[in-house]
C-alpha cells in the first residue's frame, strides 16, 4: 500500500466506532462503511479486527467486502479513473480507452497505483451513452474519446 494506513490512530478509531455500534442491528454494515471512511479501504487487517470484536467469522467479513462494490480491499488513489464498459461505450471503443489508460498511469483495472495517485475502475454504465465512450476522474466526466485524447485529459491530473 502506497500510504501508511494502518496506523495506530485509524485503529483507535475503529475501536470507537465498534463500541458505538456494537448492539446496533446491522451493526456490520455500519462498521465497515465507518471503516472504509477511516482506512479509505477495508483490507485484511481491518477485517480481522472487527472479526474478532464482534466474533464474525473472518469469511463472512470477507464475503460481504467483495459483494459489495462500495467497499475496496486497497486504498483508492487521489484520482478515481472510471472507463464505461456498457454496451454503448464498448461499442464505440472503450476498449482503446482502458487499454491507453493502463499504459499512461501504469495501473491494472481494479488497482491503485504504485504512487497512490491514480486507481482504474472498469464501469457499468454511467448513464451517458449519447457521450460514449465515456471516462470519468472522480467526479469529471469526458465523452466522446478516443485514445489519442487520453494523455491530454490525464495530463489535467
Amino acid at each position: 500500500m502506497p500510504r501508511e494506513i494502518l496506523t495506530e490512530e485509524n485503529f483507535q478509531s475503529l475501536e470507537t466506532v465498534m463500541e458505538k455500534n456494537k448492539s446496533k442491528k446491522g451493526r456490520l454494515m455500519l462498521v465497515l462503511h465507518e471503516s472504509q471512511d477511516i482506512f479509505g479501504c477495508v483490507p485484511f487487517e481491518v477485517q480481522k479486527k472487527i472479526s474478532e470484536s464482534f466474533n464474525i467469522p473472518l469469511a463472512e467479513i470477507y464475503g460481504v467486502v467483495t459483494f459489495y462494490s462500495r467497499f475496496t480491499l486497497e486504498p483508492k488513489g487521489d484520482y478515481t479513473i472510471g472507463v464505461c464498459m456498457g454496451t454503448a461505450c464498448y461499442v464505440k471503443g472503450s476498449q482503446k480507452i482502458i487499454d491507453k489508460v493502463k499504459n499512461e498511469v501504469n495501473v491494472e483495472v481494479g488497482h491503485t497505483s504504485e504512487d497512490g495517485k491514480y486507481s482504474l475502475e472498469a464501469t457499468r454504465c454511467l448513464g451517458a451513452c449519447g457521450l460514449a465512450p465515456v471516462l470519468t476522474v472522480n467526479h469529471d466526466v469526458h465523452g466522446r474519446l478516443t485514445a489519442k485524447e487520453i494523455s491530454k485529459i490525464l495530463a489535467k491530473y
